[in-house]
């Protein structure tokens, strides 16, 4: 999956606990990226068995959709903590940076990086 794949089911999982229906209006906003952009976006993750979405209708991760949108999610979080509560990067920078490397990292290095951000927030 792409980049900009993976971007858009982290911000269908976040728009889910903001709002109780997700709209492709919603998505581009979140994004900061056009509608027709969004529209062929969900065309692709709707023919990959990502989201389901009646025409022009709300938005909804499938079971497939979900899992690989917290594992995002997860990735993003544990990034954003270690960049900005352990390296005192400010948390716009942080942020920013989170979401580009969350796509590039090995599954290895996440979970070591995961394992080191969890035994930092134990030990003074």
């Amino acid at each position: 999956m792409r980049e900009s794949g993976e971007d858009y089911l982290e911000a269908i999982l976040t728009l889910e606990h903001e709002h109780k229906a997700v709209r492709l209006t919603d998505i581009a906003l979140h994004l900061g990226v056009t509608k027709p952009s969004v529209n062929r976006a969900m065309k692709v993750l709707q023919a990959d068995g990502y989201i389901h979405q009646e025409s022009y209708g709300t938005i909804e991760l499938t079971p497939k959709g979900r899992l690989k949108a917290a594992q995002v999610f997860r990735r993003h979080t544990v990034l954003t903590t270690f960049l900005s509560s352990i390296l005192g990067v400010d948390s716009e920078t942080a942020e920013a940076e989170a979401c580009r490397m969350e796509h590039v990292l090995s599954s290895d290095t996440m979970e070591r990086l995961s394992a080191f951000v969890e035994n930092s927030k134990t030990q003074p």
